[in-house]
């Protein structure tokens, strides 16, 4: 027989071994969670699943009216991720320990927010006194992508140190929103003046690079930096660094040199699309 063939059956039994090795430790932990609970437990909750189903089943006189509750569900769901940016792709729960009035889980969150990945990891500690359901989050972690979006590790320690997943939500949705704008701006004007505008590091860099063929040498770098506090309060921070050829006579080059106060003037004044916007018209020289 072809060893091609051989090749072809062995990657398939590899495969199958490792979808058997997959199975093998989700029933280990299905095993796991299942001895904290007694049969009477276990029977106790399928009668009550089963009280409640029918319970809320008496409520709707047809199918459609399910079909009808599913889908205002479902436009409910489309709203909050049009309205937040948050999107989540993925969750997977373990219990780690459960007792008669203490139950820990660990949790696993994956999701992006205005197209930046995100994934959390963290336990849920829920404690029952007598009617009362008390819940913590402990053990918090933030798993983001670095190099770009480096400038988050200072409030993502500062997240994870507190626990506090509200703040995280929130001030990431803020963070993600402004990136979005920064990405649109860029693509913008790149489209309006692609003699002038380089995105050196593609619509996700946080810089643009002006460049004009009539004064070779010279550039202008927009730099637009997000500033996000510990607090999960993002600021937007935008600089001017020019470039100027040597040969450049002194007159000349302190007239550049004051061009990034003025730039800064320019988005008090006008805001950051019109500031911008006048800038590049000045650079490329037009009228």
């Amino acid at each position: 027989m072809d060893r091609s063939v051989y090749q072809a059956y062995e990657d398939e039994i590899q495969l199958l071994e490792e979808e058997i090795k997959l199975l093998s430790e989700k029933y280990e932990d299905i095993q796991q969670e299942s001895t904290f609970f007694s049969d009477e437990e276990v029977q106790m909750s399928v009668k009550l699943f089963q009280g409640e189903f029918l319970g809320e089943l008496k409520g709707y006189t047809s199918p459609w009216d399910l079909k009808a509750e599913l889908e205002s569900l479902e436009r409910d769901l489309s709203f909050l991720v049009k309205f937040t940016g948050i999107q989540i792709t993925s969750h997977s729960k373990k219990t780690l320990e459960k007792t008669a009035n203490r139950t820990v889980q660990k949790h696993r969150l994956s999701g992006n927010c205005q197209s930046l990945p995100f994934c959390l990891e963290f336990q849920l500690l829920e404690v029952q006194n007598n009617k009362n359901v008390s819940a913590a989050v402990t053990d918090l972690r933030i798993l983001m992508e670095s190099g770009p979006y480096s400038e988050l590790s200072k409030f993502v320690s500062s997240t994870e140190e507190h626990g506090n997943l509200l703040m995280f939500f929130r001030s990431f949705s803020s963070y993600a929103e402004w990136c979005k704008h920064r990405r649109c701006t860029f693509l913008h004007f790149k489209a309006k003046y692609p003699n002038i505008v380089i995105l050196p590091e593609g619509q996700e860099g946080d810089h643009i690079i002006l460049r004009n063929r009539q004064l070779p040498g010279f550039e202008l770098m927009i730099v637009w930096k997000m500033l996000i506090s510990e607090e999960g309060t993002t600021t937007p921070v935008l600089d001017l660094l020019p470039k100027v050829p040597e040969q450049v006579g002194e007159q000349k080059k302190a007239a550049i040199d004051s061009a990034p106060t003025c730039f800064r003037s320019m988005l008090l004044l006008f805001g950051i699309e019109t500031a911008i916007e006048n800038l590049i018209q000045a650079f490329s020289l037009e009228k």
